[in-house]
């Protein structure tokens, strides 16, 4: 035992048992682990066993429970899609169902937090929980025995063909069913006759770096150099491509912004340094840093950082930190606004060191922490009033929206059997405007003057008719309409449909 760890269990022994009032001894503990870890790198961290499970959640592409998408309404649960032969659709239930008790404790009218609405509703797979339902149009409430099952939690948002013989792919997130649900989306798309792909990372906080290393797999040729990493303790490791790849051919444009971190880093400067394909939007996160996650005997974890990431022209992903001064880091995407960056190209510079060169076409791509776009796509701060950003805030528009579709939901998907009708025809009724605005004055949430309501209007008319197709279908319906008003994938389609997009890199 060294001399430091012998200190530290001196210290916590003396303060469990001399200090003036009783102490929580695994609080204790656990907030010395916290201290030593903050004055380490922004992403070395330590988790409670509770919120290991809550992060393995997402990443582990499941969880047990009724299967349900849901929202809530004033202080009442609304069913906004069961989940596709998940154990509630397969008893009955159905979209815009109000649950309003579980194993018989009120869960409606009762002030009851969402979390723990969905602590009662899930369960492990097998056992059984009773549902009391209201539903529109039948008298009494219904009640349906639910048995809990492994529910799927996708990663990927959004597959559609976004212009003839142009796909697109959201991913949201990395986890270990990513890889299988790419391969299932890229062949819905070829069987539409997909030849070239936007594939959009925007807002992808990363995830597992396997997952993210089979997703570039599947765009490059046999022995390309994908990632790799290295650190003080850990040597360099290599990751490359097996030549096996699903969409090796047809152009590639990947969009990104500056919440694009960590795993869908790992894939945009994978795509960008091959030479495979073109990179759209702003500069991304900048995490590259390795986590080791160690479990500790009582289901808790420290993920520790443990090397760095680079990319394959020999680019390091993290952006620059100080050690311990984790108020600064959290504060980049302020300081890329006050700088300009996020609003103006011309801000933006590099200094010759960090200039590096793609491997085949020899472009100039820069380092120093995240990844640059080939075409930089400045953020349009005029598209969001304040008036806007308030109503978003208080969840009046997303409110809004629920009430309209449950009132309507029938209507609207006997009307509306085609979404490409929908797309091209729906108009928003101004009735539904008009509600927002007025449940807003309710919060006394009010545009400043009668310029900033009309400037207001129409991205909340887009917002509110991709909200309802969200409601009526899937989420691939919601981005095919909110897409079009997008500057980046509007760029990506102008970049990727350009005779002069690229030489052929094979």
């Amino acid at each position: 035992m060294t001399e430091s760890l012998h200190k530290l269990q001196y210290a916590e022994m003396v303060i469990n048992n001399l200090y003036v009032d009783s102490v929580d001894e695994v609080k204790l503990v656990e907030d010395g682990i916290r201290g030593m870890l903050s004055k380490l790198d922004p992403h070395s961290s330590y988790s409670t066993p509770k919120e290991v499970k809550e992060l393995k959640e997402p990443l582990d592409g499941n969880f047990e429970g009724i299967g349900v998408q849901f929202n809530m309404m004033e202080d009442t649960l609304i069913v906004i899609q069961p989940v596709s032969n998940g154990p509630s659709e397969r008893v009955g239930i159905i979209a815009g169902d109000r649950i309003i008790s579980v194993n018989d404790t009120a869960i409606a009218g009762v002030k009851m937090s969402k979390e723990e609405i969905m602590k009662r509703l899930r369960g492990p797979k097998g056992t059984k929980v009773v549902l009391g339902v209201v539903r529109s149009g039948i008298g009494e409430t219904l009640t349906f025995t639910v048995v809990r099952d492994k529910i799927p939690v996708h990663s990927i948002d959004a597959t559609y063909m976004i212009r003839p013989g142009i796909g697109y792919i959201r991913i949201g997130n990395f986890s270990a069913t990513t890889h299988q649900e790419f391969i299932e989306s890229l062949r819905q798309l070829k069987a539409q006759g997909m030849q070239h792909l936007i594939l959009d990372l925007q807002e992808n906080g990363g995830g597992y770096l396997k997952a993210a290393v089979d997703i570039a797999d599947e765009f490059l040729h046999r022995g390309d150099l994908i990632v790799y990493t290295n650190g003080r303790r850990v040597p360099r490791t290599d990751y490359t491509a097996n030549g096996h790849g699903a969409f090796m051919d047809g152009r590639v444009v990947v969009l990104v912004d500056g919440y694009t971190a960590s795993a869908a880093e790992i894939v945009t400067g994978a795509i960008q340094d091959q030479d495979r394909g073109l990179v759209v939007g702003r500069r991304t996160f900048g995490k590259g840093l390795v986590q080791r996650p160690i479990d500790l005997p009582d289901g808790s974890m420290i993920r520790l950082t443990i090397a760095h990431y680079y990319t394959p022209s020999g680019r390091c992903i993290q952006k620059p930190y100080t050690k311990g001064d984790a108020k600064d880091y959290a504060m980049d995407m302020v300081n890329r606004l006050k700088s300009g960056e996020l609003t103006n190209a011309d801000s933006i510079h590099f200094v010759d060191s960090l200039k590096y060169e793609t491997l085949r076409e020899h472009r100039t791509v820069y380092g120093g922490g995240g990844i640059m776009p080939d075409y930089y796509v400045p953020l349009d701060t005029t598209l969001y009033t304040s008036f806007h950003r308030q109503l978003a805030a208080k969840g009046i528009i997303i409110q809004q929206n629920l009430r309209f579709v449950d009132n309507h939901r029938k209507e609207l998907k006997e009307r509306w059997t085609d979404f490409a009708d929908f797309k091209q025809n729906y108009e928003v009724p101004q009735s539904l405007l008009d509600a927002v605005v007025a449940e807003g004055e309710k919060q006394n949430v009010k545009p400043k003057d009668e310029a900033e309501l009309e400037k207001t209007l129409p991205y909340l008319r887009l917002q509110m008719k991709a909200l309802i197709a969200r409601d009526i279908w899937e989420m691939s319906e919601y981005f095919s309409i909110f897409n079009e008003s997008s500057e980046i994938v509007k760029k990506a389609l102008e970049v990727i449909t350009d005779k002069r997009y690229s030489r052929d890199p094979y």
